[in-house]
């Protein structure tokens, strides 16, 4: 049970989606313009880098509010699975920004989102989000490929740290419930990748930059 209340606060969270009302409140649905992704990238590449941040922000922080509501209910009643709940949260906050139900379950692809859980994590968590994300991101200039190698990063680091006892008060079926949901979230990821992956396989994936203008479709 309070793993799907976990899950509704994070869907409730995710549901505010920035780059939606943003456009809407500069007269356009970015849903119909660029990629037609209402996530950070497409809001840079069509209004900015000053509207791509604002999104970036906004999607970050739904989910680590998310997430400070789960610590503040359940840190003393279940520390033991605390971060198993904040994965949970998470997922909830995703899936409410990927698919929410007022726009007819069209939303982004929760890399922003996720950074939001990353954020919320232990600091070497936050660490290596930084160094995968950024090291690929400003050597290639490929969002997509900086965000797929993060969620598979994530994946890794929670299993390593979670295998050599980093996460002391967990069973070892909570900690492999714990990789189930985070397995789950990269999965997602991809799929919600698939297109981006196929053009980075064959050379065609749009080049994204923070400070020279981009290319729109």
């Amino acid at each position: 049970m309070i793993r799907i209340v976990c899950l509704i606060i994070g869907y409730i969270f995710g549901l505010f989606q920035t780059s939606y009302i943003y456009g809407k409140m500069h007269g356009i649905d970015i849903r119909t313009v660029g990629s037609g992704n209402a996530g950070t990238t497409n809001t840079l590449r069509v209004l900015g880098t000053k509207a791509g941040l604002i999104v970036l922000v906004g999607d970050i922080l739904k989910t680590m509010l998310a997430i400070l509501i789960v610590k503040l209910l359940f840190s003393q009643t279940h520390e033991d699975i605390l971060y198993m709940l904040v994965l949970y949260t998470a997922a909830g906050a995703i899936l409410g920004h990927n698919y929410p139900f007022y726009l007819g379950f069209k939303g982004g692809k929760g890399i922003a989102a996720t950074a939001g859980l990353i954020l919320s994590m232990p600091p070497c968590f936050i660490i290596v989000g930084v160094i995968v994300f950024f090291g690929t991101f400003l050597t290639t200039h490929y969002v997509s490929l900086g965000s797929l190698l993060v969620y598979l990063a994530l994946v890794i680091q929670l299993i390593y740290c979670g295998q050599t006892g980093y996460f002391t008060e967990m069973s070892q079926p909570a900690l492999t419930e714990m990789y189930l949901v985070s397995i789950f979230l990269m999965i997602m990821a991809y799929w919600r990748h698939r297109s981006n992956i196929k053009k980075l396989l064959t050379g065609t994936e749009r080049k994204t930059y923070i400070l020279k203008k981009n290319k729109v479709d």
